[in-house]
């Protein structure tokens, strides 16, 4: 592979057709300055910063070794027709080396980087030369900068214009043809043409050449490393101009964006152990953001074992025993506890020492035991332990942890779903640079469609599709009123692709952004390996699935006016899901638990089980027409006397309150007290109704009707519910139970046997007879 890439390297440069346009051989290059150079910069002293003037004196021509090549390099730049001051400043611009040759006492060929860096900063240049004559002179001093010594350490100097720089080296001309092509690519890939021009120029001044043909893959790869380019807008967009130079034919397709250096080295471990975790994540068929995931919890691991087991060095050196240890240590862990990075212990002060939640337990068991059974299944150690079992997560874990997917309140969803509806684009976040038509199609689709952030993120071009009963009446399906919408969904996270229908306002707001998505070129999806046209992708890339939770719901939570946490915790992408499934499984005319299996692709209805969840006020409803106090409890009819209460006899100790038990009244005043009051036993509180004083209450016309509702023990209960076999037990029992005025029933002669005299009662809400 090194001998290719060297040769494909060596064709490149000599395939090279720009060639240098000074011949610096030409020149006597060495630094050290002669007695008669220094004494005639001396001589000349600020003299030199009026180059114009003659140069035929005897200091002139002392010079003359350093004056030729500045003077070569003016013939040669390519000056703006419409700019008569240039060539003043370019003769300004080497007045400056001159006289900075004589302060550092070496001739300009021996500067190092640093000292042509502090030549060209602004701040130098202001402090150092009087009135702009610097500053203006600042731009040619570049170029001489960069066509003698090749100075590209450009992330020294500070701000200056790129392009200024490379038209003036390279002429406007060629600087123009190396822009466009790639402008007109990333363009129509939806990049911001004000952002490429900079660093194009950027890359063929550090290639030195103004042909794209020249910018290979391996050439990108070293510029890539360049400290010029670590800026970090450079880097992003770096990968897109190496994809646009990649459909140009120039290069091959850049490799994937890496943020950083990769994975940081395995420290504080064994070294056994640390190569043991490097060829297990050199193996490993996860998914690679997993399995750096599962490194970072091996490293801890080995960290764990030099601190505690330091005898064990290696997998196949563990136990039963060990397996046993790590559960236990995993169960008592600390968030803190052997971490390698003290950068990560900086940024969660506010954590550090706090127990791990149950999630992270089980996963440090999970990748324990994924570890050591792929260990075992690949033949690299001898089975001495099943991790299934040795490394299982107690159940002391597993009770404090499960599927619980949390439900958005109904007020805060529906303030959502307005905010969405009703999105413009002074709505969007500031800097956002992706059109407002696809972040209201991305919106639409969270709120909507109830799959999940990667899912939505790897929706692919035409996945709408329109079906209804009659053809419409114009050319657009979708305004057919009977219309359905359909969703193709991509193969997720438990099943193969599948097809769902959805909302027509997601449909149309997708359509909406297909009908201005720029044409972006295939990418890989990861999770199938195919190379596919993403719907959500621009500059020639797709959207992150973390997108939704961190611009999305900020931005619609903003103008919603609602808080981005509720008492469930922070609202996230998956939220949306289990809320839609919820109002779904609680509609008017809900869908079945099948049904709402298929719509969410579920594999098994037990998963849909935890999406679908009674919601409070069904769960209310349902709670009232059970009618839990209604049970206990019955109405009974009382006739209050006004005239009885006014008249002062009431005080007296007259009755003033009747119970109707319908075949007569009761006047004991704690009539919900007496034991007797559902088979009343007559006593002398008793008044039948076809006495002749209780015909004459009934006929009193200032009488007030209420009703009493009066508790039932369980008995009480048993005989309105059962019937006259428990009326008969409860009659038995009372039989020697005192009535109001002390006599028992017995005592009064009331038979046993007595069937249960009637009240007014309420049974769950309705009148009824007992």
């Amino acid at each position: 592979m090194t001998t290719t890439v060297s040769a494909a390297a060596t064709r490149s440069t000599a395939a090279r057709a720009w060639a240098w346009p000074l011949d610096l051989n030409r020149y006597r290059r060495h630094g050290q300055l002669a007695d008669a150079e220094s004494d005639g910069l001396h001589t000349l002293g600020f003299e030199l910063l009026r180059l114009g003037q003659d140069r035929n004196s005897q200091g002139w021509q002392a010079i003359r070794r350093l004056t030729a090549p500045l003077d070569d390099t003016q013939t040669m730049l390519h000056w703006h027709p419409d700019n008569r001051y240039q060539r003043r400043f370019a003769r300004d611009a080497a007045a400056v080396v001159l006289h900075h040759c004589a302060e550092l006492g070496r001739a300009f060929w021996a500067w190092s980087t640093h000292e042509w860096a502090e030549l060209l900063r602004p701040e130098h240049l202001r402090h150092r030369y009087p009135g702009q004559v610097g500053m203006s002179a600042r731009p040619y001093l570049l170029a001489y900068a960069y066509l003698l010594t090749r100075f590209t350490a450009f992330d020294l100097v500070g701000p200056f214009e790129r392009r200024s720089l490379a038209q003036k080296v390279f002429g406007a001309d060629a600087v123009e043809q190396a822009i466009e092509p790639i402008r007109e690519v990333l363009t129509g890939w939806g990049y911001r043409a004000n952002e490429l021009a900079p660093l194009v120029c950027t890359l063929l001044l550090l290639n030195g050449s103004p042909r794209l043909s020249d910018l290979s893959s391996e050439v990108l790869a070293e510029l890539r490393t360049h400290p010029a380019m670590q800026r970090h807008h450079h880097i992003r967009h770096l990968h897109g101009i190496h994809r646009a130079l990649a459909a140009l034919g120039h290069a091959g397709a850049p490799p994937a964006p890496k943020y950083g250096d990769g994975p940081a080295p395995i420290t504080g471990t064994a070294a056994a152990w640390a190569q043991w975790v490097e060829r297990w994540h050199a193996t490993a068929t996860l998914e690679p953001t997993t399995r750096d995931i599962y490194r970072v919890v091996l490293a801890k691991i080995g960290r764990w074992l030099a601190a505690e087991h330091p005898d064990i060095t290696e997998p196949g050196q563990w136990t039963r025993q060990t397996c046993a240890a790590w559960v236990a240590a995993v169960d008592r862990m600390t968030v803190g506890d052997h971490a390698q990075s003290a950068a990560w212990l900086n940024g969660r002060h506010g954590d550090l020492g706090k127990p791990l939640s149950p999630k992270t337990k089980r996963a440090y068991l999970r990748v324990a035991r994924t570890f050591f059974r792929d260990c075992q299944d690949w033949e690299w150690m001898q089975r001495r332990f099943d991790p299934a079992r040795a490394l299982a997560t107690p159940p002391s874990i597993t009770a404090l942890q499960g599927p619980d997917p949390r439900v958005i309140a109904d007020d805060i969803w529906a303030k959502l779903l307005w905010a969405g509806l009703n999105l413009d684009s002074a709505d969007l976040p500031s800097g956002c640079a992706h059109p407002l038509e696809m972040v209201r199609a991305i919106t639409l689709t969270w709120l909507f469609s109830g799959q999940r952030s990667d899912e939505i993120a790897r929706i692919r071009v035409g996945c709408i599709r329109w079906q209804h009963d009659r053809t419409p009446t114009n050319d657009d399906p979708s305004q057919a009123s009977d219309a359905v919408c359909l969703l193709d969904v991509p193969t997720h996270k438990t099943g193969t692709a599948f097809t769902k229908p959805v909302d027509p306002l997601l449909g149309q707001g997708i359509e909406e952004w297909q009908a201005v998505r720029p044409p972006q070129p295939a990418i890989l999806d990861h999770k199938t390996g195919e190379r596919v046209h993403f719907l959500f992708a621009v500059r020639a890339g797709r959207i992150s699935k973390n997108y939704i939770n961190e611009k999305i719901i900020p931005m619609l939570c903003r103008k919603a006016g609602v808080p981005t946490v509720d008492v469930r915790g922070r609202i996230t992408s998956h939220r949306a899901r289990s809320t839609i499934a919820t109002q779904l499984y609680n509609a008017k005319e809900p869908m079945t638990l099948f049904e709402l299996q298929a719509w969410l692709g579920h594999r098994s209805p037990e998963s849909t089980q935890h999406y679908a969840k009674i919601s409070p006020n069904t769960l209310a409803k349902a709670y009232n027409d059970a009618g839990y106090f209604a049970r206990n409890t019955r109405t009974i009819e009382v006739l209050v006397d006004r005239d009885a209460v006014t008249s002062g006899t009431a005080a007296a100790g007259q009755p003033w309150q009747h119970y109707d038990l319908g075949h007569g009244f009761c006047t004991y005043t704690f009539f919900e007290q007496c034991p007797h009051r559902m088979a009343c036993a007559r006593c002398d509180f008793y008044t039948p109704k076809d006495s002749s004083k209780s015909q004459l209450l009934q006929a009193k016309t200032n009488l007030q009707r209420m009703e009493a509702s009066i508790p039932l023990t369980d008995d009480e209960q048993a005989a309105v519910e059962d019937g006259q076999a428990a009326l008969d037990q409860l009659l038995q029992r009372l039989a020697d139970v005192p009535t109001p005025n002390g006599a028992t029933p017995r005592e009064l002669g009331t038979p046993v046997t007595l069937t249960q005299l009637p009240i007014v009662a309420v049974n769950h809400g309705r009148p009824a007879r007992t």
